[in-house]
């Protein structure tokens, strides 16, 4: 029940943040939010670390490792996200993203050498056909003046960049570092990084915005950055990876169905094959070969019907 509840909590949380993203445009420069939102997060986290005191001195190799966590996972991927909502919406936003877990298998074979199964190619194929249909009216317009076809890029970009920062995770975890202090320590640069970038570019600091970006920053801060985090990796350690992975094919669902009630996102027949086949593809992904033909041995006996006796 308890791991029930985090599943539920994870996706609820994740799915909606991209719609919460889209108050956050606008009013104050994308690069000035990003940097008070990992502020906020990265205090909250080392208030935690106070409260529950763990290891916290690492070498300078592991530091330089959360500088590049920090850069990958909580900045640069951002950007190129928040970027991309200036173009899409929040639903076509999400469904890119979800093009993380293929990413992930790929780069975890080229980093690490783990062998790729063979469904992964069968997975990754219908999840690419599936986001060549949701942009095809900006496909056949091939060209960078096209606002659509930008935050396509943009958004596969941050997806990208976002499985480099998890291959550090991984790369952390093999070393003994907890996620709590890999985390923190991250949050922690990306504030400053960001802090910095802020000041030697043309952002001014700005306080100026409606009720909603203030709201929308802390929803973001406190339950997108700090409670989601706690929730996934309590999975992980709960029901392991491959189960709690199955957060990123679900909440693409929240995020389409909170964009057709609040930003009047509209279906058409490319939108319902091309995110039909993104679902498919990475449910294929993330679920064992055994477990397929199972299912497929299960589906045909049901067709055949009872064995007469």
């Amino acid at each position: 029940m308890k791991s029930a509840a985090l599943y539920i909590t994870t996706v609820l949380i994740w799915g909606s943040t991209w719609l919460a993203i889209e108050f956050q445009l606008g009013d104050i420069a994308v690069e000035l939010s990003l940097f008070y939102r990992f502020a906020i997060a990265a205090l909250l986290m080392w208030l935690y670390v106070a409260y529950k005191k763990p290891k916290m001195r690492f070498n300078l190799v592991d530091h330089g490792f959360f500088v590049l966590l920090a850069l990958f996972n909580f900045g640069l991927n951002y950007l190129m996200l928040y970027w991309a909502q200036n173009h899409l919406s929040s639903a076509m936003t999400s469904i890119a993203f979800s093009m993380l877990l293929v990413m992930n298998i790929v780069n975890t074979r080229l980093f690490f050498g783990k062998p790729i199964p063979k469904r992964i190619y069968t997975g990754a194929v219908l999840a690419i056909l599936g986001i060549t249909c949701l942009f095809w009216p900006q496909l056949q317009q091939l060209n960078l003046s096209n606002s659509a076809f930008v935050g396509l890029l943009l958004a596969l970009g941050g997806t990208f960049v976002a499985s480099l920062g998890n291959m550090v995770s991984v790369r952390n975890s093999r070393k003994q570092i907890g996620v709590l202090q890999g985390n923190a320590w991250g949050m922690l640069y990306s504030a400053i990084g960001l802090a910095l970038y802020v000041f030697i570019s043309d952002v001014q600091f700005n306080f100026t915005a409606p009720t909603s970006y203030w709201l929308s920053l802390l929803y973001l801060s406190i339950f997108g950055t700090v409670i989601a985090f706690a929730c996934y990796f309590a999975l992980l350690k709960n029901i392991g990876p491959e189960k709690a992975s199955y957060v990123i094919v679900l909440f693409p669902l929240v995020a389409v169905t909170l964009s057709s009630f609040y930003e009047g996102f509209e279906w058409h027949a490319n939108t319902f094959a091309g995110f039909s086949l993104v679902l498919l593809g990475n449910a294929i992904v993330l679920t064992p070969t055994k477990r397929i033909n199972a299912f497929l041995a299960n589906r045909a006996v049901a067709r055949r019907g009872p064995v007469p006796s």
